[in-house]
């Protein structure tokens, strides 16, 4: 089991900047990756961004390819999203999760609002 408590969701103008952490706790030596999805009112839940637990290959999705960058942090168990030059289609809440091969586990979810 891995349990991921999301941070820093907040409310921010359009251009500006956000930092999203997720502290990943209990069977941590079984993720393969973590990353980040992110759900907009009234639509789906979206890939964002992924880091693997190893060589740290990240990807992105095209929409915020150049404005977001991934990362995480080893020994502390987190990863994080700098969230640059926002956009109010950037709004929406943001969902950690850890991809464990068999399993997949998430957060509850940290709002985003971009204003314009």
């Amino acid at each position: 089991q891995v349990q991921l408590v999301e941070s820093g969701g907040n409310l921010v103008q359009a251009g500006g900047s956000l930092r999203l952490s997720c502290a990943a706790s209990g069977s941590v030596h079984s993720i393969n990756a973590l990353g980040w999805y992110r759900r907009a009112p009234g639509k789906q839940r979206v890939f964002v961004a992924t880091i693997t637990s190893y060589g740290g290959i990240t990807n992105y999705a095209d929409s915020v390819k150049g404005r977001f960058t991934i990362s995480r942090d080893n020994a502390k168990n987190t990863v994080s999203l700098q969230m640059n030059s926002l956009k109010p289609e950037d709004t929406a809440v943001y969902y950690c999760y850890a991809d464990e091969g068999m399993f997949e586990y998430w957060g509850q979810g940290t709002q985003v609002t971009v204003s314009s």
